[in-house]
């Protein structure tokens, strides 16, 4: 809900509010995304140290993005806002692959789509009161960007409150259907989590992930094409992510199933296939009612089917021991892939203008979803026969 409140005005507060071009605010947007990739497997590795310090680690990080909101309370240029927007970004590198090594590591490989669904359907859950939040507020102060950073702030507190007081601290018990053997190769050590990309499967879903992010325009960039498509006042415009979410809430626990049912690498692509079909619908013609929701839904499917199905995958792959480095591993490789499209994409929409940027991006994501596709698994075996499916 914090992290959402900030989001869904972040856009306009820098673009409108502060008047950054396209390019500064693609910088900006890559930062937001990418820099996080800089300190994941430093995250992972630490929090994979002495037995597992996932929760602890994961608690730095939360407690890192908190402390940033009040700061862009000052920031008013380019440089401070790049610098704060980095230190919110480190947190979440620090704290994403821990969180997700705690979910893999309380699920089964038969029900790891389903638990990554139930958890990214309450994170999703936060991220659609964030800009109902973030719009009553924008709606009731005179000084609005101000009083959404401030109570950001306040509610990520809380947040962190409950992370330390109520989240397990110790690695639970592994069940027998997710015990392997454990080797010299697979003590927590920064070596053996960067060798872990000798195994087949998981240097694939490394490069899958990293081909898609290469074309996957950021979510903020989505929000302006269609605020300029359909003319958008600017104080609807926070409400524009809550289709997204919306979506997202729906469809997570559905696509969690569904991966562990028919698997997880083919929904990844699918999901895909449906954010390919959102870009179609931004560089028509058509300008019917129907369009924001049409984007807006098929934007949360896309989410509901590769954001915690990734993570489910790549743990299918990974040994316990160092589990929080594998994951962190393929989420750096995707975030520095979209860090890229954010720079390239504001830089083309600067440059040639939004549709022919947006075009761009849709062949590309195209071509490297044909690439993803040719490198999948040649087994159709289902996840409960083999965990790599």
């Amino acid at each position: 809900m914090s992290s959402e409140m900030v989001t869904a005005v972040l856009p306009l507060y820098l673009v409108a509010g502060l008047g950054l071009s396209p390019l500064g605010f693609g910088l900006l947007d890559g930062v937001y995304n990418g820099f996080s990739a800089l300190v994941r497997l430093a995250g992972g590795h630490f929090a994979d140290r002495g037995g597992g310090r996932h929760k602890w680690v994961a608690g730095l990080g939360y407690g890192l993005s908190a402390a940033c909101k009040p700061l862009l309370l000052v920031a008013h240029s380019l440089t401070p806002i790049g610098l704060v927007l980095a230190a919110d970004r480190t947190g979440k590198g620090l704290r994403t692959a821990p969180r997700d090594a705690l979910i893999s590591l309380c699920s089964t490989p038969q029900t790891r789509g389903r638990a990554f669904g139930v958890h990214r359907a309450m994170d999703t859950a936060g991220a659609l009161l964030g800009p109902l939040v973030a719009f009553a507020i924008l709606r009731a102060t005179v000084d609005g960007y101000d009083a959404v950073f401030t109570v950001s702030f306040c509610v990520a507190a809380v947040g962190v409150v409950v992370l330390v007081l109520f989240v397990p601290a110790g690695r639970p018990e592994p069940t027998a259907a997710d015990q392997t053997p454990a080797t010299p190769a697979d003590r927590p050590t920064l070596r053996n989590a960067l060798r872990l990309l000798h195994r087949r499967d998981l240097r694939r879903i490394t490069v899958c992930a990293l081909l898609l992010g290469l074309a996957t325009v950021s979510d903020s960039f989505v929000y302006l094409l269609l605020q300029r498509r359909l003319g958008v006042p600017d104080r609807w415009f926070a409400l524009l992510p809550l289709g997204t979410a919306a979506t997202f809430l729906l469809l997570a626990v559905p696509a969690g199933r569904l991966a562990d049912r028919v698997g997880r690498r083919r929904l990844f692509l699918a999901g895909h296939g449906a954010l390919l079909t959102a870009y179609a619908l931004l560089l028509t013609s058509w300008h019917g009612a129907a369009l924001p929701y049409a984007v807006l839904v098929l934007h949360g499917a896309f989410y509901a089917a590769t954001d915690g199905v990734l993570m489910a995958a790549a743990s299918d792959s990974v040994p316990q021991a160092l589990r929080s480095s594998g994951l962190a591993l393929v989420q750096t490789g995707q975030a520095l892939a979209r860090f890229a499209c954010s720079l390239g994409f504001g830089a083309a929409w600067t440059v040639w203008g939004d549709r022919t940027a947006l075009a761009a991006s849709t062949v590309a994501l195209a071509v490297c979803a044909a690439c993803s596709f040719a490198l999948r698994p040649q087994t159709t075996a289902a996840p409960h026969e083999k965990g790599t499916a």
